[in-house]
């Protein structure tokens, strides 16, 4: 495998491919060449140009970690190369030209996975088994949490896609992973209380969104860029017979008993240290998927989908009020 990307998120995969068994890391792709140099000699491979990270002779697979704006081309690129693909999400910041390279990379047949990680987390997987097995009955009510630290920077909000399509978006489409549903609808409310640059961008650091699904399931998921007790997300499934819930994950479990007082230990201090162990998780399923030739995934249409939903319900919080959910005819995907 080659690695486009040694950025912060780059810089993660790097350590992960370094430390896969089944994978031989051949080399790291920057556009910053010193960059690709220090993260290559940091994990014991080596810094490569772009068409040796493409080359079909020496290169299986190739993981795309880089700005949001070369998604789309580096997908391109490993088609025509016959590579597999472990790619960042999103596609593309536009969903038109988005749906545009899956039909065109779409047409070769190699394995191409988005990482949505958060489909890896432990505790979520184990939620998601119990709800799809039966173990609560009919799904009645989502609630989800995702709750950032800190408001990211502005340079960064400003080229994000805003919070409905980069942070939202991972809880979207666990909502139809978890309920096996595509939501029919969606409103978004939002709010800024952290920055009023936020406004300027046409962002919002705080918000509240329903999706109504076909059955009639509600999904409820609360997002902030901002919280003063660390990092937090959760997820409570309501069935009709039961209730299931993945928790919030703190750094310890110790609780110290004292007088009229509880002490216990705090939430993780920002969204890596939550996740880290999701993206180790998610390379092993591709390594694993291409080994044996199982299905893939999340693949390029669940990606079109979950982000189809992100669209509208940016659409709502600009409108005020709740958006039909169109999906592309290529998001058409065995949720």
């Amino acid at each position: 495998m080659a690695l486009i990307g040694a950025g912060f998120i780059g810089s993660v995969h790097a350590e992960n491919l370094a430390a896969h068994p089944g994978v031989e890391f051949v080399g790291v792709y920057d556009v910053d060449a010193a960059r690709s140099t220090d993260l290559a000699t940091r994990n014991l491979t080596r810094a490569i140009d772009l068409d040796a990270a493409f080359a079909p002779s020496e290169v299986d697979a190739v993981l795309i970690a880089s700005s949001t704006d070369t998604h789309a081309d580096h997908l391109r690129r490993a088609a025509t190369s016959g590579l597999a693909v472990l790619c960042e999400k999103p596609i593309d910041l536009d969903l038109h030209h988005a749906i545009d390279v899956v039909g065109e990379v779409g047409t070769t047949g190699r394995p191409m996975m988005v990482d949505f990680n958060r489909r890896f987390d432990r505790d979520y997987a184990e939620l998601h088994h119990a709800v799809r097995a039966g173990e609560i009955g009919t799904v009645e009510l989502v609630q989800m949490t995702t709750r950032g630290p800190v408001l990211p920077p502005l340079d960064y909000v400003a080229v994000s896609g805003g919070q409905m399509r980069d942070q939202t978006v991972h809880f979207f489409d666990l909502a139809r992973w978890i309920t096996g549903e595509d939501p029919v609808s969606v409103f978004a409310a939002g709010s800024v209380f952290t920055d009023p640059r936020m406004t300027e961008l046409g962002d919002v650091d705080t918000s509240a969104v329903i999706l109504r699904m076909p059955t009639g399931t509600l999904v409820q998921i609360d997002s902030t860029r901002r919280i003063g007790y660390g990092y937090d997300e959760r997820i409570e499934v309501l069935g009709s017979t039961g209730m299931i819930e993945a928790g919030r994950q703190r750094v310890g479990s110790v609780t110290r008993y004292r007088a009229g007082s509880l002490v216990t230990d705090g939430m993780h201090p920002g969204w890596f240290e939550r996740v880290a162990p999701t993206y180790r998780s998610a390379l092993d399923h591709f390594v694993s998927a291409l080994d044996s030739g199982t299905p893939i995934g999340p693949t390029l249409p669940e990606a079109l989908a979950a982000q189809a939903i992100a669209e509208a319900a940016t659409r709502s919080l600009r409108s005020g009020g709740p958006e039909t959910i169109t999906y592309p005819a290529l998001s058409t995907a065995t949720i």
